[in-house]
């Protein structure tokens, strides 16, 4: 395996990964009363929470509703298909 297809599978997963943890944040917004600080929902806050601060001060919640994760879903299928996917960026250097 070379470091193209490495780069490739590793970055397919890490962006699945945390389209995955930004959806299920999405869901946690519906539920106001779940302590972020405790497990297992640490482990969804704390590897999201870092790129949805910086957003929310672009775009601060509107009328209670938090968009932030809505946008990062955006931008990390945006980002997988652009790079990794079927006619993605790394995935046509590969064919090279």
């Amino acid at each position: 395996m070379d470091l193209i297809n490495i780069a490739n599978w590793g970055l397919g997963l890490f962006l699945g990964l945390m389209t995955f943890l930004f959806i299920f944040r999405i869901v946690l917004t519906w539920y106001p009363q779940v302590e972020l600080n405790r497990l297992p929902w640490n482990l969804i806050a704390f590897p999201t929470e870092p790129l949805l601060i910086p957003v929310r001060r672009v775009i601060p919640p509107v009328g209670g509703v938090d968009i932030s994760p809505i946008i990062w879903v955006g931008i990390c299928s945006l980002l997988r298909e652009v790079l990794v996917g079927q006619q993605g960026l790394i995935t046509m250097a590969l064919l090279k």
